[in-house]
């Protein structure tokens, strides 16, 4: 049986409520029939224009505030990609068949942004429940007193939670910069030259407060090795970009005297039990010895790293894999082993915002980012890099951050 063809555009017209579609400018695309009916205004009236001049603020008021409410909350849904829901919220409109005059509305606004393809905010969602009669119905239609002070006290409260939420807002603004200029200074670009051709990348989540601590390094070794480590501290916001910090520098300071991978996530393990914020975290360091031409590996809980060959084949290097950091309760030696590696061949290394999904099994993320790699195998470090997350993360963006890690053999 055929699954009928959808007319959403009927649909959209007939939604329940006031919805509207706008650009990114602030400028009316389309408008649902209850939009229409309840702002006194048609369809025609509205495509085309910028909302705000046809609903300016109300002249004859002084302290009103609901157009500056409503462009803030459109504008803060636009540059960061989420929704923004608005507290109960009083915005006059003046009466289409009697210009002068200004009716008293309140609506619950709530603005959604709507991606394109290429993860960018294309649309923007507006919909808003109409509560003003519903509002001057509590209070009960003899007792008109009583319903002007439900109206007050409503309205007070409402512009009271949005004030909170405004400085949530910018408190968590705040956090998520502090935690962004520690991550950028953690994680530098590879240094040129050497053995080497490297490319780096860090894709922090989509969301304004989702910063996480994912990490990476690469370490030249007082043998003219090089090692290359990845990890996830599990948390979000400035706590974890700290223990993130403090994990990444003991690790590298522990791979340039460990006599091998499983030393060095030794060292971190002991390490990470001290450290606040950092239970529970995954890494994986790799052990390039240029003149044998192996690379040899540890892993404390994640994904494994990618070895990808010049024929394209793909090997996983999962057979050296122990729990997360500070997982057990007494203290395990960590498992380490060895693989050949050839002229031209590409190690990379990422965290799990790159396969994993929640609605899917991770194998699925392993075999995606298999198919990747032999498609793009014989691109530049940069260009693998760039390859990579176009081909893996979503086009809506990521959930979780994303680190990454390719290093030309």
């Amino acid at each position: 049986m055929q699954d009928p063809e959808i007319d959403y555009a009927a649909v959209f017209r007939a939604l329940p409520g006031m919805v509207a579609l706008l650009t990114p400018e602030l400028v009316y695309v389309d408008a649902n029939e209850d939009f229409e009916r309840l702002s006194g205004r048609t369809r025609e009236e509205l495509v085309g224009r910028y909302i705000f001049d046809i609903f300016p603020e109300n002249p004859k008021d002084p302290a009103a505030a609901g157009m500056r409410e409503t462009r803030e909350s459109m504008l803060r849904a636009v540059a960061t990609g989420e929704r923004d829901t608005m507290a109960l919220l009083r915005y006059d409109i003046e009466d289409p068949q009697r210009p002068g005059q200004w009716v008293e509305h309140f609506w619950s606004p709530v603005n959604a942004p709507v991606r394109g393809p290429d993860g960018e905010v294309m649309l923007l969602v507006h919909r808003v429940e109409e509560v003003t009669e519903f509002i001057r119905a509590f209070g009960g239609r003899s007792d008109d007193r009583r319903a002007r002070v439900l109206e007050a006290e409503l309205y007070t409260r409402a512009r009271e939670l949005q004030e909170v939420n405004e400085r949530l807002r910018r408190a968590h603004a705040h956090e998520r910069e502090v935690a962004l200029t520690l991550q950028a200074a953690m994680l530098p670009p590879p240094r040129p030259g050497g053995h080497h051709r490297a490319a780096v990348r860090y894709r922090p989540a989509v969301g304004a407060l989702n910063v996480c601590g994912d990490w990476y390094d690469l370490v030249d070794l007082p043998d003219g090795g090089m090692a290359v480590a990845v990890g996830d501290v599990v948390g979000h916001g400035l706590a974890a970009a700290c223990a993130m910090g403090q994990l990444r520098s003991a690790l590298s300071a522990a791979c340039r005297v460990a006599d091998g991978p499983g030393s060095a996530l030794e060292a971190l393990g002991l390490y990470a039990r001290f450290v606040e914020g950092a239970e529970s975290a995954t890494a994986v360091t790799t052990f390039v010895d240029w003149d044998d031409h192996t690379i040899t590996y540890s892993c404390a809980g994640h994904p494994p790293p990618a070895l990808l060959d010049p024929d394209g084949t793909v090997t996983f290097l999962d057979r050296a894999t122990d729990p997360p950091l500070g997982a057990r309760p007494e203290h395990v030696g960590r498992p380490e082993t060895s693989i050949p590696f050839a002229e031209g061949a590409a190690l990379v290394l990422y965290t799990d915002g790159l396969i994993e999904r929640r609605t899917e099994d991770i194998d699925r993320g392993l075999a995606r980012l298999a198919d990747s790699l032999a498609r793009h195998r014989h691109a530049e470090p940069e260009r693998l890099a760039d390859a990579l997350l176009a081909d893996l993360l979503p086009a809506e963006g990521n959930t979780d951050d994303t680190a990454l890690v390719v290093l030309r053999l």
